[in-house]
């Protein structure tokens, strides 16, 4: 029987190519979150404080407010550290999450460049 850790090696690798057979741009958030090699834990909690985020958006929006900077630096400061934020930003818009959220966030980082 092999050891466990030639197992997961096997695994590793097998994932790895796995990886390099799937279409990016049909999930590509999904694909960055695999290549960061986050947790379950981390996903999940990471999608959790964006709809937190989006829900403020939304309030903050409603109540006229027109800067949302406060917004970015939050979202910057919560990600982990493997996910880049602008590639971050632009992968959750491909894959149509937190779209609202996601637009204006994307504006505020083509503003700061």
């Amino acid at each position: 029987m092999e050891s466990l850790e030639k197992r997961v090696a096997k695994l590793e690798f097998h994932q790895s190519l796995l990886l390099e057979m799937v279409d990016e741009t049909k999930k590509p958030f999904y694909s960055l979150v695999i290549r960061a090699d986050l947790t379950k834990e981390e996903v999940d909690a990471f999608l959790s404080f964006c709809q937190e985020l989006a829900e403020q958006y939304e309030r903050q929006k409603a109540e006229g407010l027109t800067i949302f900077t406060p917004l970015l630096v939050q979202f910057a400061g919560m990600l982990h550290p493997n996910l880049p934020l602008e590639q971050t930003v632009d992968a959750m818009l491909a894959q149509q999450l937190f779209v609202p959220l996601m637009t204006e966030l994307k504006m505020l980082i083509q503003t700061v460049n």
